[in-house]
């Protein structure tokens, strides 16, 4: 694994897998320059691709972070939502047998559809 460092934050610019050779560096330090790095605050070199998880952790901006933990916290917030609102399947099976008229399998459907829906739009309305 190849890549690009900023030499003042250690923060990882570029990786690229592959290459060998100066020339195989030299073609991040010059993606660097182009995207607007300093020559002299860049350096390209050869990691262990055990390494790169590491470097990507340690790049990221405190934004970077917060939004992962954001993420993180409203997924964990939807999958408890689930489970205070799921019924266990006795209660599911219990309403399934009972359903005696239309307007029980309506009612039943609807609650169904509700769920399909959520998880669709990947929240609730």
């Amino acid at each position: 694994m190849r890549v690009c460092i900023e030499k003042a934050t250690g923060r990882l610019i570029e990786a690229q897998s592959g290459g060998e050779t100066q020339e195989h560096l030299d073609t991040l330090l010059q993606n660097a320059i182009n995207a607007g790095y300093n020559e002299d605050n860049i350096e390209a070199k050869f990691i262990p691709d055990k390494d790169l998880h590491a470097l990507i952790e340690s790049s990221k901006t405190p934004e970077q972070l917060a939004a992962e933990r954001a993420e993180a916290d409203r997924l964990e917030a939807k999958a408890q939502a689930f489970i205070d609102n799921l019924p266990s399947w006795d209660i599911v099976s219990t309403a399934v047998d009972n359903i005696g008229s239309l307007a029980d399998a309506k009612a039943f459907l609807m609650k169904l559809a509700r769920i399909v829906y959520w998880l669709a739009k990947d929240r609730e309305d």
